[in-house]
């Protein structure tokens, strides 16, 4: 049985800078190391790959008779002209090629909101962090690099390798999240988390700008494009299991109050908990309006890039080699971006500074408007704006939200944040697909965030955050 720690155990300002400081930069290397799963794996290459691969089960399964290249090039005819064939056995479910992948991030998103409260919870009750951190993370890695062996018409083992890494992933942010106000003083906390953004934009651009070269190459080097295609998810799961030795050797868990010693127990305390948490909510009102406002303008902003490369190709007529070198192009500003931003909020107030990057973000989808077809240029002046303040939004919000939560249900609370940004997503993508039925415009269906950044920025205008941040107990940052 544990025993109860004393005040000062978890208080980051009762430990010596250079203690601190080891923390904070063993926690920096676990942004590099997962971030190379969302650059490499989801942002580029997964989705057009897992849909080539049913594709080709689909046409082994519909056009036996047909060479599975050429049925694979010509499918969209072939399916046109025979509109009862074409699909793919989902568990008894007919399932299109071209939605198989948003069918099996849709089952990602939906486990993560009934799976992260739990991992949240049973995080804060044991204490033990670092090695839930570190079993979360391996299972993602190990599941990615288990994507190596999608071929031919493995779809269903691709789908669910993916719902497995996605799940470690998201699992293990909620624990990585809980860590910044335990190794960060408040007025650190900015600069903290700002640097773990950036750096993890660094990590992830830098292996995807080596797979890219990889995949560019690959007829040099004697690779087919799926060889290149599976390597480079392969060695999205490598880095990510490889670098994440490094939080595993700085980090260190914090005591925690006397609780059930079993397993079993450990588990029922965490609901418990988990159902108090939600009920006490209502006595943290301004956390929950911050909560809200973090909520819509963030989903604002995730459906901006969700959609950008489809904006890019259906509005703007932009080829392939575009969209990836805008790609890499964020990810290098935006780890100078985010730097930026946290400099900024040293120096004129971290609310005013996330305020005024919700401006921006305003700007910029207005803006899109009047891009011109075909103008590369005008696009990537528009993607290095977001570059700009892409990791310094959400860097300095997550850094906000941990001034507001109570000390000792930090992975309770990250947990609530990471599973109502995985739901409310379904809202931008909504708006976004009723404004395309009924403009057929990309344009204005990007434009169409403006309602979720000018609604977000008001009501982030309203949170007292000084007030927010006594009510949950904690010390007022001198920045804020």
């Amino acid at each position: 049985m544990s025993v109860p720690a004393p005040p000062a155990a978890s208080d980051p300002s009762a430990e010596s800078p250079a203690s601190r400081r080891r923390e904070q930069r063993g926690w920096y290397v676990y942004d590099w190391a997962n971030s190379a799963f969302y650059t490499t794996i989801i942002s580029v290459f997964l989705g057009p790959y897992i849909i080539e691969v049913a594709k080709t089960a689909a046409c082994g399964k519909d056009f036996p008779r047909l060479d599975a290249g050429a049925c694979a090039r010509d499918f969209d005819r072939l399916t046109v002209q025979n509109p009862g064939l074409g699909y793919v056995d989902v568990y008894g479910m007919d399932i299109r090629p071209a939605a198989f992948f948003g069918l099996i991030t849709t089952v990602a998103v939906l486990l993560q909101i009934v799976i992260l409260p739990m991992v949240g919870a049973l995080a804060d009750h044991t204490g033990r962090k670092r090695e839930m951190l570190g079993g979360f993370a391996y299972a993602g890695a190990l599941a990615a690099m288990g994507l190596f062996f999608v071929e031919g018409d493995r779809y269903l083992l691709g789908g669910w390798l993916f719902i497995l890494a996605n799940l470690g992933y998201g699992a293990s942010i909620v624990v990585y999240d809980s860590f910044l106000p335990q190794i960060s003083t408040p007025d650190e906390r900015d600069r903290v988390s700002s640097q773990g953004w950036a750096i993890g934009y660094l990590g992830g651009g830098l292996l995807l700008a080596l797979n890219l070269a990889l995949f560019l190459g690959h007829e040099g080097l004697g690779l087919t494009e799926g060889e290149a295609v599976r390597i480079a998810m392969m060695s999205a799961g490598l880095w990510w299991a490889t670098f994440t030795i490094v939080p595993l050797l700085r980090l260190r868990n914090r005591p925690v109050p006397a609780h059930e010693g079993t397993a079993l127990g450990s588990v029922g305390g965490s609901f418990r908990q988990l159902w108090r948490t939600l009920k006490e909510l209502r006595r943290y009102p301004l956390t929950l309006l911050f909560l809200v406002a973090y909520l819509v303008y963030n989903d604002g902003i995730q459906t901006v890039i969700g959609n950008s490369a489809a904006f890019a190709s259906e509005a703007l007529k932009l080829d392939r080699t575009v969209q990836i070198t805008a790609i890499l192009m964020v990810q290098f500003v935006a780890f100078f971006g985010a730097l930026l931003l946290g400099r900024l909020a040293q120096r004129f107030g971290t609310k005013r500074t996330v305020l005024a990057s919700i401006v921006v973000w305003t700007v910029i989808v207005v803006m899109a408007l009047f891009v011109g077809e075909g103008q590369a240029v005008q696009f990537y002046l528009m993607a290095f704006a977001i570059a700009i303040v892409l990791g310094g939004t959400q860097a300095l919000s997550r850094s906000l939200f941990s001034q507001v939560i109570p000390k000792g249900k930090e992975a309770e609370y990250f947990s609530l944040l990471q599973i109502s940004d995985k739901g409310s997503a379904f809202i931008g993508s909504l708006t976004v697909t009723i404004a395309l039925q009924l403009t057929n415009s990309f344009r204005i269906a990007i434009m169409s965030m403006v309602i979720f950044f000018v609604i977000g920025f008001v009501l982030l205008a309203l949170v007292n955050l000084p007030k927010a941040i006594r009510a949950a107990g904690n010390e007022v940052p001198s920045n804020l």
